[in-house]
């Protein structure tokens, strides 16, 4: 018999997730009397967890998916994708055009380097790509002192059919707050853009849930990236995914294993950081931290039992946690557990106990957790 865990994949989730983007999107554009956005959908880190199949099949609506990954965009193709796919760190090597050319894929440009390689490929057909802009974020991007020279070698690329050129972007660094950072990015992007003619790219999860941030866009064409919100979490701190009718794709469940009385006194797990001050039911559930729940949860990280909240106790171990059950009577051995993903638990607040952020507990469940898919 399998060990008693799973992490369970909506596609339906996933693909109303999208829709409900797409329509904010909307709304807010027709509001400011300006086109909609078409939308990237992100599924870097094999789809933030929720695989690379369920991706595609549940964002079929989206304009094009992005990634990092070579291997992944071609598993995208191989999968029946047809439309764009971008690659979002662009290529790491020379190498890699030969597959982007065959693949008819999209590429982020960052670097004099990554100009340079293009220089000296011949592609079968111009190579897509999108100029990255560091506007703040000091990760990725021409320096808006190179935008100048950058410019100047893309232009002579196009001339020689060498590239197709896309359009600018660039990479919030605090759209998830309440912070002037945002709009002073935008404005930056908007002041040295070399080619503002183009469509361009900047909205991420946070800056397309942030309405007040769409009015500083202006009216050109844009494509937006969306990655968190399409799997039914959100990256702030102070709204959950409910307040903006999205649904969890993602519902890491496991089961009680077993059941132990405990006397006051008494401690449960490695190095007993828990000890009880009263009798209790102790659940010992099957999962731990090499399942990829969070080690640093601490007491009190909320949990489901039999359909009933209540809290991890004690260490995370490796192949185990425990919880209270004291004042679930009915939770026997066998009883169903929900880790997190339920209208009840959202990754979010597991995340938020345990230090950490909602991206990586998605990401993290490890490859020994069955994974089962509901196209439904």
């Amino acid at each position: 018999m399998p060990r008693p865990i799973a992490l369970k994949i909506s596609v339906a989730a996933m693909a109303h997730n999208l829709a409900i983007m797409r329509q904010r999107l909307d709304e807010v554009s027709q509001t400011l009397n300006r086109d909609s956005p078409k939308i990237w959908a992100v599924i870097k880190a094999n789809a933030y967890g929720h695989g690379i199949e369920a991706a595609v099949s549940g964002f079929a609506q989206a304009d094009g998916l992005a990634m990092l990954d070579l291997h992944e965009a071609m598993l995208c193709r191989q999968l029946g994708w047809t439309k764009p796919i971008l690659l979002l760190e662009g290529f790491f090597g020379s190498a890699d055009l030969q597959v982007i050319d065959e693949q008819q894929l999209a590429v982020v440009v960052h670097s004099f380097e990554q100009l340079a390689q293009l220089a000296h490929f011949q592609p079968r057909q111009p190579v897509p790509i999108y100029l990255k802009i560091n506007t703040g974020m000091n990760r990725l991007g021409f320096a808006l002192e190179e935008l100048e020279q950058a410019w100047s070698l893309i232009q002579a690329l196009m001339e020689q059919e060498l590239v197709h050129f896309l359009g600018s972007m660039t990479h919030f660094a605090c759209a998830d707050e309440p912070s002037p950072t945002t709009v002073e990015q935008i404005q930056l992007f908007r002041q040295y853009n070399p080619a503002p003619d183009y469509p361009f790219s900047v909205c991420n999860s946070a800056a397309a849930l942030r309405t007040e941030l769409q009015s500083y866009l202006g009216t050109q064409p844009q494509w937006v990236r969306l990655g968190i919100c399409l799997y039914g979490a959100t990256p702030f701190v102070d709204l959950t995914a409910e307040d903006f009718d999205l649904r969890p794709a993602q519902t890491l469940e496991a089961e009680i294993l077993s059941i132990q009385q405990v006397k006051p006194g008494q401690g449960v797990g490695y190095g007993h950081l828990f000890t009880a001050e009263q009798p209790m039911r102790i659940g010992v559930v099957s999962c731990g931290y090499a399942d990829g729940y969070p080690r640093q949860a601490p007491n009190g990280t909320p949990i489901i039992v039999a359909g009933q909240r209540t809290q991890v106790v004690g260490c995370i171990s490796m192949d185990l946690l425990t919880v209270d059950l004291t004042n679930i009577p009915q939770a026997q051995v066998g009883s169903p557990v929900i880790l997190w993903g339920h209208a009840q638990l959202s990754v979010n607040e597991v995340a938020e106990y345990s230090g950490t952020i909602g991206y990586e507990l998605l990401s993290t469940v490890t490859q020994r957790v069955p994974r089962y898919q509901d196209n439904t």
